[in-house]
């Protein structure tokens, strides 16, 4: 286990859609060791989730987690949760602009993602889950399954909205916070 460095946007491994894991493969030292790597290195840049292509590796593995997350106090705590070959399907044709960051990536800005999705994908133990996703939880996981597909949040994003994180933090956070909580204390995740 250890913390990798993150690929910054430029590097063509981003853009590179990913490889999937065969099932037999997922208990083998190589896809347990980057999951561990994963964690780490999400950890330590504390992030709300990251992809295996953010430190690299072309394949279909990302992680999730938010817990007393000092980036992103807003958003609603979300269990360690590793997902291999994880895919993202929309319920509904609801919406939500929400502002987002990235680790590869020095800008935030506001994005549409769905408000309602479900998930399936295989957990680090090889078990099969379906499970559906709401609000900025449902968001989080777009974006990490964005990054297996070689899509950046600048492809998305309105460039109007671009800025930096310390630019955000001096001139968008304090209203965003203030619409993105009315949404989550709606929608409850």
């Amino acid at each position: 286990m250890s913390v990798r460095p993150i690929v910054p946007i430029g590097d063509p491994v981003l853009r590179t859609a990913t490889a999937l894991v065969a099932e037999s493969d997922i208990p083998s030292p190589s896809v347990q060791g980057l999951i561990d790597d994963l964690i780490d290195t999400m950890h330590d840049a504390h992030g709300a989730g990251i992809a295996a292509t953010q430190i690299g590796v072309g394949l279909r593995v990302m992680t999730v987690e938010v817990k007393n997350n000092p980036r992103y106090p807003y958003k609603p705590a979300i269990p360690l949760t590793v997902a291999i070959n994880p895919t993202v399907t929309p319920l509904d044709s609801e919406m939500v602009t929400i502002n987002e960051g990235c680790l590869s990536v020095p800008l935030r800005g506001d994005l549409e993602r769905n408000v309602n999705i479900e998930v399936s994908y295989f957990d680090r133990n090889g078990d099969h889950h379906i499970e559906i996703k709401r609000g900025l939880t449902a968001g989080t996981w777009q974006h990490e399954c964005d990054h297996l597909d070689g899509v950046l949040i600048v492809d998305r994003i309105d460039p109007r909205t671009m800025a930096t994180w310390e630019q955000f933090d001096l001139h968008q956070r304090s209203d965003f916070v203030t619409r993105i909580s009315t949404f989550v204390d709606r929608i409850g995740s």
